[in-house]
């Protein structure tokens, strides 16, 4: 039965699965193209096989206009993202991270929502130093981007408890071992010699195959009561089972996504579902036999069609879990029981494990440059210099100054005051609820501003907030550029995707956990609009919620919109 269920869909493969299979294992002619010196461009076909090695090409689109009409070439330069397990960092990367955006960049970190760094603005000439000088403190960008499994991400504070710190290695073992295992990277960038005279003959990719997979492919690590990691927008999710204090295996969910293309229903944004449970020692062993269930069985010609989340809802969740089973050669458990409360971040100071301390720090978008007011990329470079602890990066953007002693407490906590570093709680709830995706000017996919724009967006949604007394009250808001779902838009209360310049479809009533969809509820609307919505929904909100309801379940209880019960119905009127 199941042997007649899954199937590869039909159709001849796109241009980029052939791009990928005559490669040379991700070499193409990548070295060649960044050493030519005429040219600060790379073309098409190795912008596709650069991705695989952490970076996309891209131009100041601020620009455009200004060099087309001087007849100059678009700006270009480049993006590099980290690969950053769990988002741990020691802060002697942190300070080499900081440097590198100062010499390189545009002298700015991005602190992405997979919880690594995104440097912007590498000129082509730059990118090899660049790469070089991430790897001289034990940092890579293999896999950063492209077609293999990516960052994979965990809780966001592993000193909370020993728990969390086991969890984290986890992680961080699932990350290196699910690599692929071209030595491309190390080639181009690091300069080692080729260990293979005929590679495409003696070079493999045990898992992921000649033509790797047929999108990209994304796994985090949740730990209950906290979904900080949004582990049903995953791929490949798993949450973490305690039992009597100790960690006794994972629920495993699989098939999800946020991603979608505007004015096609046949793509959409999914919920993952749980299919069983795993001890943690056969975590490996599941993500890489679901990968290989992507690769065999993942839609190659259509690429809008080729996430995990379009195979799972293909096939059917129990063919997908059955032709597990049967690659396993034993059976998942049954799932245990779970309850997330909240998606979010704990500001500010906490203690953890063996009297170490940690700081929450609030970084509106995940920016990291230094502002009027507020120097947050001087202000961390000086704590970095004395703290004996490290960094950790959030799914929601933001910075923990993990494992601080208590003797250097006092002096860190000043720092934070001289630079006006902070938790963000004279701000309101709202906003320490809020992520944006780059978008403008770099991301070339993008229709409309998200990251520049939505601080100003809150700045006037505030003011309904307080006028209704909600400053407190913990909404989720969320932004992206395009439909693509880097800020995973389609989990928040409040959403807005991206459809041209000053203008966004506005989505509502996601859960508060991350563990319901929203729905469109305004479409191809600008700011005025946008105010004039918020002007009547969170009044009503205020006045008619009932006692702990959240506002996406306040929207769908009041009829304002009906309830995205699976991605298949996202689109869905009502």
């Amino acid at each position: 039965m199941a042997d007649k269920m899954i199937k590869a869909p039909d159709g001849p493969p796109s241009k980029n699965e052939k791009l990928k299979r005559e490669s040379n294992f991700l070499r193409g002619i990548l070295k060649e193209e960044m050493a030519d010196p005429l040219h600060a461009r790379i073309s098409e076909n190795s912008n596709q096989l650069l991705k695989f090695h952490g970076s996309y090409q891209q131009d100041d689109r601020d620009l455009r206009n200004e060099r087309q009409r001087q007849k100059l070439e678009p700006a270009y330069q480049f993006m590099i993202r980290v690969r950053l397990p769990g988002g741990v960092a020691t802060t002697e990367q942190w300070l080499i991270m900081d440097e590198i955006a100062e010499k390189y960049g545009n002298q700015t970190l991005k602190l992405t929502t997979r919880q690594t760094f995104q440097m912007h603005g590498i000129l082509k000439w730059n990118m090899k130093n660049t790469m070089q000088e991430i790897n001289r403190v034990l940092l890579d960008t293999i896999a950063a981007c492209g077609d293999v499994n990516r960052n994979v991400m965990s809780n966001a504070n592993p000193f909370q408890s020993e728990l969390h710190a086991e969890v984290y290695e986890w992680s961080k073992k699932l990350s290196d071992d699910l690599l692929p295992k071209t030595r491309a990277y190390h080639e181009i960038w690091l300069d080692e010699e080729k260990i293979f005279s005929s590679p495409e003959l003696e070079e493999a990719e045990p898992m992921y195959g000649p033509v790797y997979l047929p999108r990209k492919f994304k796994i985090g690590i949740a730990i209950p009561p906290s979904n900080d990691v949004d582990v049903f927008s995953q791929d490949l999710g798993f949450i973490a089972i305690v039992e009597d204090g100790k960690l006794v295996g994972f629920n495993i969910v699989i098939g999800g996504g946020m991603g979608m293309t505007h004015g096609d229903p046949e793509t959409y944004p999914q919920i993952a579902k749980v299919i069983g449970f795993c001890k943690p020692e056969q975590m490996y062993e599941v993500a890489e036999k679901i990968i290989t269930i992507q690769r065999d069985y993942g839609n190659r010609s259509n690429r809008k069609n080729a996430r995990f989340k379009y195979t799972v809802d293909r096939l059917g969740l129990s063919a997908v879990k059955e032709e597990l089973n049967k690659r396993l050669g034993w059976s998942l458990g049954q799932a245990k029981p779970f309850q997330f409360d909240h998606n979010g971040d704990r500001f500010g100071w906490v203690k953890g494990i063996k009297g170490k301390w940690n700081f929450t720090l609030f970084i509106e978008g995940g920016r990291v440059k230094d502002f009027e007011n507020i120097k947050i990329k001087t202000g961390i470079r000086e704590i970095a210099k004395i703290h004996k602890g490290d960094f950790r990066l959030t799914p929601n953007q933001n910075l923990i100054i993990a494992n601080v002693s208590s003797r250097n407490k006092k002096q860190i906590h000043e720092l934070l005051e001289n630079y006006g570093l902070t938790d963000g709680h004279h701000f309101s709830a709202l906003r320490r609820n809020s992520i944006a995706c780059v978008a403008l000017p770099t991301c070339g996919l993008s229709m409309a501003e998200a990251e520049r724009y939505l601080p100003t967006l809150i700045d006037k949604i505030e003011t309904i907030i307080d006028e209704n007394g909600l400053h407190d009250e913990e909404i989720t808001i969320r932004m992206t550029g395009c439909p693509n779902g880097c800020a995973r838009h389609a989990l928040g209360e409040i959403g807005f995707i991206g459809k041209s310049l000053g203008k966004y479809n506005m989505y509502l009533g996601a859960a508060f956990d991350g563990s319901r969809l929203s729905k469109l509820y305004r479409e191809n609307i600008g700011e005025e609009e946008i105010l004039s919505e918020l002007k009547i929904l969170l009044p009503r909100y205020a006045k008619e919620r009932k006692e702990g309801e959240h506002f996406g379940d306040f929207v769908i209880r009041a009829g304002i919109v009906g309830e995205t019960t699976d991605g298949t119905n996202f689109h869905d009127v009502k």
